[in-house]
């Protein structure tokens, strides 16, 4: 028996060079207001509003 799927795609994630980065749900007018957002030491960061995940590439702590 497989496992059951989630009934929802995962969400999108980008790499990024940049240890703050913004979001505003790339949809221009259907996006969401833009929130600026720190990775930590964990090396990701999820926007609070659409789900996307940005990967930090670079040193922690770089600007």
């Amino acid at each position: 028996m497989s496992a059951p799927q989630p009934d929802h795609q995962a969400p999108e994630t980008q790499h990024v060079m940049q240890s703050k980065v913004a979001c505003d749900g790339g949809e221009g007018a259907l996006g969401h207001p833009r929130v600026w957002l720190a990775i930590g030491e964990e090396g990701w960061v999820e926007c609070p509003y659409c789900d996307k995940r940005y990967i930090l590439d670079g040193p922690a702590g770089h600007h």
